[in-house]
């Protein structure tokens, strides 16, 4: 086997709390991932050396800072006998928009090289591999819907009953996550008492309404667009609807697909619309 090609699905977060920065750098938080049937693309094919990256996307970066390469490099030092790697990343997934497009992409290489170079690799090395690649990463690894502590790393498989019919808005802008957490520094001087995500997810369901994502109040202030957007889905039998990650997406969950395709003909003319499901693996 020369190539394969896999799927590099989206997420949407149900719930975001940012809880404190670490000395890292990064933040510890709580939330729900939760994947979907929506997905980038990507093709991966043997060389004999190296990492080469394309992709229809023209503003994607190519370079070492693309989580795709830093996954090569982080099989690479894992198993130095393995050579290269040609990679097209087929973008649907736009970036800057909240729906971990670059993180599925890294998870995706992961899996590719473990599957194309036959490494045996299990899901726990995968994740721990994925580490070193990025935040989100791990949850990719193995998709669904888990409780995510710590930076995300910290996962909890759930099996919880939600909506099928999932509606993403996708404004026509790019929400830098470096801007965003920046944004919620004076946020976090104060004392936050993190929310028991965990303890609220009870005989397969979540309560939406105790269900809250941090970087709303920072997005809608700025761009009071994209908080129309979910006044508006809320307005339109959404049965939840949120900011996913730092934005820019929007997302509604609804429990009757045709409220979802009547929702979206408000949004289409203006916005990249996406009405998706969950996926299960």
């Amino acid at each position: 086997m020369d190539s394969i090609i896999l799927k590099s699905h989206a997420k949407v977060n149900i719930g975001l709390q940012v809880l404190d920065q670490r000395e890292d750098g990064y933040h510890n938080i709580h939330t729900i991932f939760h994947e979907l049937a929506f997905h980038d693309t990507v093709t991966f094919s043997k060389t004999d050396d190296a990492c080469e990256l394309s992709s229809n996307d023209e503003n994607l970066p190519t370079d070492a800072s693309n989580t795709c390469a830093k996954a090569y490099v982080a099989v690479k030092v894992h198993c130095p006998d393995v050579a290269g790697i040609k990679i097209h990343v087929k973008k649907e997934i736009p970036q800057g928009s909240g729906l971990g497009g670059g993180s599925s992409n890294g998870a995706s290489t992961l899996k590719g090289m473990n599957e194309l170079y036959g490494l045996g690799l299990s899901n726990d090395e995968l994740t721990e591999l994925s580490l070193q690649v990025g935040a989100d990463v791990p949850f990719f690894i193995r998709g669904g819907t888990q409780l995510g502590e710590g930076t995300g790393e910290q996962l909890t498989q759930l099996d919880i009953e939600l909506p099928q019919s999932i509606l993403v808005i996708i404004p026509g802008m790019y929400i830098s996550t470096k801007w965003a957490y920046s944004r919620l520094r004076k946020k976090l001087e104060t004392e936050v008492k993190a929310p028991n995500f965990a303890g609220l997810v009870e005989r397969g369901e979540i309560p939406f309404q105790f269900f809250e994502n941090d970087f709303e109040k920072i997005v809608f202030s700025t761009y009071p667009e994209i908080g129309l957007i979910k006044d508006q889905l809320l307005a339109n039998k959404a049965r939840f609807a949120s900011l996913s990650g730092s934005g820019s997406a929007v997302f509604g969950l609804f429990d009757d697909e045709a409220d979802a395709r009547s929702a979206e003909l408000l949004f289409s003319a203006s916005n990249k619309t996406m009405l998706t499901r969950p996926h299960t693996r």
